[in-house]
């Protein structure tokens, strides 16, 4: 039979790469809330329990406001596979057309999405203003359609890839249990793990990267039992990786991974090359097919699927409301490691960019364009509001990439307390004990929540940085847990320390039929 050539129209590439991430900034993939809705269900940490409710209360905040589920919008990677009987009808190469989808997606007035790829990633470091260019993938296969899949890849779990060559003897499973055990919590688990072997180092980081983006059915898998050398190494990887106690948020609990990818491909006598990549709580991916009928049509997942879980369900006995703008170091110093405290008052925020500049100035001896002695600061890069919003999604960033400013700002402002995601540095830890300033965490992948806390926001300082610039935030019960108190004890030391011990202990009990 003769295969007929199928033209599929330019624009219908771009119009479906611009409806596919609208759809998976504010849709979770029904898979992964099945999966995180079990792992809730199961874990007995308060903490990570909490967390991972927050996280599903954000999920369906998000899918019915449509608006991000995280404020990092992510960095946008596309696989095309294109049938060799298709024929693009453009005078645009295949890139430019991935990428004014890319650019009508984020600068879109209804749901704009945060920007956050610079030009030039040595020198100025510019933002591109439309979150472009993605990084395209394109594989030509029998055929006369394209299969594109479509991925936003937060930049905490991005940052944290790994990959090694091994000896061709050495344990895989070792390798990643012991690197995961390394990687923190600034990835944002629970979510999932993904393995790429063989091939050669750039191969074995695309296999990885692409595995990530399968179906979720670790469930399944455990029930029916693995058929496979992969299959068989994906089980042994989720049990081990769980049994670290890393837990959601790295808060010490049962689950840190829902699922393990692993993917293969033929290599080289002599080597082993390993990828390792993790894929955080937004887990934003989407795979749809064009056949020359036109743009992909989108439907709305099932939201009957998504829990009820209600604010009301993540409160505790034990929570701590604290107003800022009456905060004092006596009260600070009564915090406990692992508290829950709720926030009201007004707060500064400032990344990266913002603590550069701060720096800069304390050491050119320049006063500061805000005064920090006595103020929270919350490390955030929001989304743009929209229509009657305060702010947009508001989620924490990555709090060790703060730790080199932190002795300084410390020092010379006389900051009070910090608030961010996942753990810091031993330095950092020093600074906050030398000075009795602690630091506190919200939940990654609950940004759409956390910026229904904030009820007035305005820029105080350094507007030409975008979303980097410094606000004053003014919010009402924001949840917040104590990760490092004034002592230097920390939650992401002890709880994953906790629950390890607790999960072999379980596992001795069983073993004796206890």
């Amino acid at each position: 039979m003769i295969k007929r050539t199928q033209t599929i129209a330019g624009e219908d590439i771009t119009k479906s790469v611009a409806d596919a991430l609208q759809y998976i900034s504010y849709y979770h993939p029904p898979d992964y809330v099945r999966s995180l809705s079990q792992a809730y269900a199961r874990e007995q940490s308060p903490a990570a329990k909490n967390a991972i409710g927050q996280i599903l209360l954000n999920s369906r905040m998000a899918a019915f406001g449509r608006r991000p589920i995280c404020q990092d919008t992510g960095l946008v990677v596309v696989f095309a596979k294109v049938g060799l009987d298709a024929r693009i009808k453009s005078t645009a190469g295949f890139a430019d057309l991935v990428n004014e989808g890319v650019r009508r997606a984020y600068l879109d007035p209804d749901n704009p999405l945060r920007t956050s790829i610079v030009a030039d990633p040595l020198a100025g470091r510019l933002n591109t203003r439309d979150n472009t260019p993605a990084v395209v993938h394109v594989e030509l296969v029998p055929g006369n359609g394209i299969e594109i899949t479509i991925a936003a890849k937060g930049g905490g779990s991005e940052n944290k890839a790994r990959f090694t060559t091994l000896n061709p003897s050495a344990s895989v499973a070792d390798w990643v249990v012991d690197t995961v055990s390394t990687l923190g919590s600034g990835w944002c688990p629970p979510g999932l793990i993904s393995v790429g072997i063989g091939g050669s180092a750039e191969k074995a980081m695309l296999l990885a990267k692409e595995a990530m983006n399968d179906l979720i059915n670790m469930s399944e898998l455990i029930a029916r039992g693995p058929s496979s050398a992969e299959e068989t190494l994906r089980i042994e990887l989720y049990e081990r990786i769980n049994a670290l106690g890393i837990g959601a948020q790295g808060l010490g609990g049962l689950t840190t991974v829902i699922d393990v990818k692993v993917a293969t491909y033929p290599t080289h006598v002599a080597s082993k090359p390993v990828a390792l990549i993790p894929q955080c709580a937004a887990n934003r991916h989407l795979k749809f097919f064009l056949d020359g009928s036109g743009p992909v049509k989108l439907e709305p997942p099932d939201l009957s699927e998504w829990p009820q879980i209600g604010s009301e369900d993540l409160r505790t006995a034990d929570v701590h409301r604290v107003n800022l703008d009456a905060l004092t170091k006596e009260e600070m110093a009564s915090w406990r490691c692992g508290e829950t405290l709720l926030l009201s008052g007004k707060m500064l925020t400032g990344r990266d960019a913002a603590h550069q500049r701060m720096v800069d100035l304390i050491d050119a001896g320049k006063p500061l364009p805000v005064n920090l002695r006595g103020r929270v600061i919350y490390y955030v890069g929001p989304v743009r509001a929209v229509r009657d919003e305060v702010v947009g999604p508001a989620g924490p960033t990555t709090s060790s990439r703060m730790d080199g400013f932190t002795e300084k700002i410390l020092a010379e402002t006389g900051l009070y307390a910090m608030v961010g995601k996942a753990e810091r540095g031993p330095a950092a830890i020093e600074s906050i004990v030398r000075h009795k300033t602690p630091y506190l965490i919200a939940v990654g992948g609950a940004a759409y929540l956390i910026s229904k806390s904030v009820k007035a926001a305005r820029i105080v300082a350094f507007e030409d940085l975008g979303m980097e610039a410094i606000y004053e935030f003014e919010v009402q019960d924001m949840p917040v847990i104590l990760a490092v108190d004034v002592e230097g004890n920390s939650i992401h030391n002890s709880g994953p320390l906790e629950w390890c011990k607790r999960m072999a202990a379980d596992d001795i009990a069983r073993s004796i039929g206890v």
